[in-house]
């Protein structure tokens, strides 16, 4: 219940983690760094794959799915991608009693056991271009983990294709990147900034990566998805060649792209409040509860009536569910259903049902409605379209309203000091003034954002004054 849950104005990070337990979406492993993802929390993730899934599909790509164990010789091909990942990696050495001959990589991320493949199913133009997503586990040592946003394992998927041409593989990339702020808006009720990541902040083995940022109700930024365009390294890397149509011999080019569980994360920290989750509509497993109110002498006929509202709404398509416990009273399980986020509660009570009638409660804004019977799956559908609106609408507000235009290194630091924000400024492409800026105050340049990239640079650099060359979005992240 609400008491359960720590206030944000108290200690935010207590409150993200009071609402993973006490919503039971996720516990915590016996293996330190790693989660338990429980039922509910596993339904989100469920709703979100079917999603994307159908995205990835209806823009070409098929699933495949490669080994969980890489050959540690193979991340050892692309300088930069091992340099990158050497930290994070999990390394067997010993598999049926025997040392290995070669030590095996617990995956990091697949594009290199992917590309050893691509070099056997690639050799013409005509076997391209190769559209595959992977939806898996991978690990990675974390140091520092919170469920969710950062785990030793995690659940996501990678999008990995090859082309014939840069122009293909750059179009890939920023396709996939416009599903990915498709997805998240549209869906999640979450507004992002889209925008390419600087050299110092790009995946290791990349020649470019772009991202979408979220704004977190505690005014953190939170990357929520990211593309990449690979160029040619894996392809050089794995000497993958293909004959053009030409008839000449070329490298492949390359995407790849992915997102996973820490979508949940940022879904809490977005619209959650303090009595628990809150759930966008169109990603929620439960869309309404029914929640009788029993008297002694009526629990037959009110459960009868709740399971009646039950059933007109489930061919109304809704998705719903029926709280028939009895020995539990009726405002603890309002609490308990607002905990585990809920969008639309439906009361019955007897003097509903000798009214022929239901009342209807907004998870996200509390507001009340007394609806007839008959007209009770048209309202839900509709107050399911104006929650996930107005949640979409919220989270914007946070954005814009503490999104700031600092006009000197002084008004930057006063800013990442206090409450934080979004920072929108000018950078002079240096990775020295990058660098100083986050060992000064923790924040990162975010991306560059496409909606500023026309707008002409008129100040000069955040922190050493020269000519500006970019707009970045700055501030401290998860």
């Amino acid at each position: 219940m609400a008491e359960k849950i720590t206030p944000r104005a108290t200690d935010y990070s207590q409150w993200y983690i009071d609402i993973v337990i006490n919503a039971k979406l996720a516990d915590y492993s016996p293996v330190k760094g790693c989660m338990v993802i429980r039922p509910r929390g596993y339904a989100l993730w469920e709703n979100i794959q079917q999603v994307l899934d159908g995205m990835f599909k209806a823009t070409g790509h098929s699933n495949a799915y490669f080994p969980l164990l890489i050959p540690e010789s193979f991340l050892k091909k692309e300088a930069e991608h091992v340099v990158g990942f050497s930290p994070e990696l999990a390394v067997v050495t010993i598999a049926g009693g025997e040392k290995l001959e070669e030590p095996l990589v617990i995956r990091p991320t697949s594009e290199t056991i992917i590309w050893s493949m691509y070099k056997k199913w690639i050799q013409s133009y005509r076997d391209l271009p190769l559209l595959i997503n992977q939806w898996a586990n991978v690990l990675r040592w974390e140091k520092r983990t919170r469920l969710f946003l950062r785990t030793t394992e995690f659940l996501w998927q990678e999008g990995h294709t090859a082309h014939a041409t840069s122009q293909e593989a750059q179009e890939e990339t920023l396709k996939m990147l416009q599903v990915y702020k498709t997805f998240a808006e549209d869906y999640m009720a979450l507004p992002v900034i889209d925008g390419e990541k600087t050299q110092s902040e790009k995946f290791a083995g990349a020649v470019k990566t772009y991202s979408i940022e979220a704004m977190m109700q505690d005014r953190k930024a939170l990357q929520a998805g990211t593309s990449h365009n690979l160029g040619q390294n894996f392809a050089k890397a794995f000497d993958v060649t293909f004959q053009t149509k030409e008839g000449g011999l070329d490298h492949v080019w390359a995407s790849s792209w992915g997102v996973s569980t820490r979508l949940i994360g940022a879904l809490i920290m977005t619209h959650s409040d303090d009595k628990g989750l809150v759930i966008p509509p169109k990603l929620a497993p439960i869309e309404a509860v029914i929640v009788p109110i029993f008297r002694k002498e009526t629990v037959a006929e009110v459960s009868d009536y709740a399971k009646s509202l039950a059933s007109d709404l489930r061919a109304a398509g809704i998705k719903v569910e029926t709280d028939l416990d009895e020995t539990a009273s009726s405002g603890w399980k309002f609490a308990e259903w607002e905990m585990v986020g809920v969008p639309v509660r439906i009361e019955a009570g007897p003097k509903d049902m000798q009214n022929n009638q239901a009342v209807l409660v907004r998870r996200d804004t509390g507001e009340k409605f007394y609806v007839a019977k008959v007209d009770v799956p048209a309202k839900v559908k509709e107050l399911l379209a104006l929650i996930q609106s107005n949640l979409y609408d919220k989270a914007l507000q946070n954005r814009t309203e503490h999104t700031y235009l600092p006009d000197s290194w002084t008004d930057f630091t006063k800013l990442m000091e206090g409450d934080g924000g979004f920072a929108e400024a000018a950078w002079c492409g240096s990775a020295k003034c990058e660098a100083q800026v986050k060992e000064a105050t923790k924040a990162t340049i975010r991306n560059l954002p496409f909606a500023l990239m026309d707008k002409p640079v008129d100040k000069p650099c955040l922190k050493c004054g020269q000519k500006g060359q970019h707009w970045a979005v700055w501030a401290k992240s998860y």
